[in-house]
């Protein structure tokens, strides 16, 4: 699998474990860090509860495996030794995690690649941090979209000094394991899915602000309407098939700049009152319900869309070798 046959995993927290529960299901040997050793349960819990998910998805390799099949450990060199990948999770701080990886650099082979989950640092401003010894060159992103078990995406950045070897083995190395890997290729801050979501959060801020619609309403409006669009091909394919026999090119000419005046042309203010009608938006849409059964109605939501994702997939497969197939019969 890309040369990979051992994940360590640092730090146990929701992404963490949730690429633990993929990794072990793909039938990686996996091993995982935290300095806090009641991060143990957590990891386990999640991992345990994850795994009946991913078999549905037919992403587990290995009925056999267990939570309890994961190596545990509050020592950051046992967690690395003989890792051939690295997903590091820890605290979006530039000190620490530049700390951090010059400890883990030190402690794995020279060729084991060292990925960080970071979503706010780019991969740069952590490799400022290394010296040569620490072949800066193997560093890269790997960001994936929560949870990592369950969301395809995971957006693969490189920094300054990252080679074009590692983003390639990454790339390949994220593919094989299930995933829907996207190469950025300019470093920016927040990457680009995490960009997408925040214009889009800059504008349901506008429309509370103003007071245009409610939280509920502005939250049905996206998951009945562009969200299902989106879940099945992106903007820019939809405003193609939007422009009917004229495709993307009448959509260019004749809707893409009045769009652009659609939206708010000043931040919101983000202040006490909008963040009170936001939380106290939210709250009354969440009607009590605690997490735990909130987010199973997510996750169990997502599983049966990737579920018919996957069938047109396979259909449109077919589709395309019967197509190819009667082109050479004629």
């Amino acid at each position: 699998m890309a040369g990979v046959n051992k994940v360590a995993i640092i730090g146990c927290g929701s992404i963490g474990a949730s690429w633990a529960a993929l990794f072990l299901a793909q039938g990686l040997e996996v091993s995982a860090f935290d300095v806090n050793p009641s991060a143990e349960s957590f990891l386990r819990e999640l991992v345990t509860n994850a795994l009946p998910v991913l078999s549905s998805l037919g992403l587990v390799k290995s009925s056999q495996a267990t939570a309890a099949d994961i190596e545990f450990t509050t020592d950051m060199a046992t967690a690395l030794k003989n890792a051939s990948f690295v997903q590091e999770n820890g605290p979006e701080r530039l000190d620490f995690k530049q700390k951090l990886f010059r400890g883990v650099a030190n402690l794995v082979d020279p060729d084991t690649i060292i990925a960080t989950s970071s979503s706010g640092l780019t991969c740069s401003s952590i490799q400022q941090g290394l010296e040569a010894q620490h072949k800066p060159e193997r560093v890269v992103v790997g960001h994936p979209f929560n949870p990592p078990h369950l969301i395809p995406l995971v957006e693969v950045v490189g920094g300054e000094q990252t080679s074009q070897a590692t983003i390639s083995r990454t790339m390949g190395f994220y593919e094989e394991v299930g995933k829907k890997a996207v190469h950025i290729k300019k470093e920016v801050v927040g990457h680009v899915a995490n960009r997408l979501q925040a214009a889009l959060m800059r504008e349901v801020m506008y429309l509370v602000q103003e007071g245009v619609a409610d939280v509920s309403d502005i939250d049905r409006a996206m998951s009945n309407g562009p969200g299902l669009r989106w879940g099945v091909m992106g903007p820019s394919m939809l405003f193609h098939l939007g422009g009917g026999q004229g495709g993307i090119e009448y959509m260019a000419d004749h809707l893409l700049e009045p769009m652009m005046s659609w939206y708010a042309r000043e931040d919101p203010k983000v202040d006490d009152e909008l963040k009170r009608k936001w939380v106290e938006g939210t709250k009354a849409a969440v009607d009590g319900r605690e997490y735990r059964p909130l987010a199973k109605q997510r996750d169990e939501e997502i599983v049966r869309l990737l579920n018919v994702r996957k069938e047109w997939d396979g259909f449109a497969e077919a589709c395309r070798m019967c197509s190819a197939s009667e082109a050479g019969k004629s």
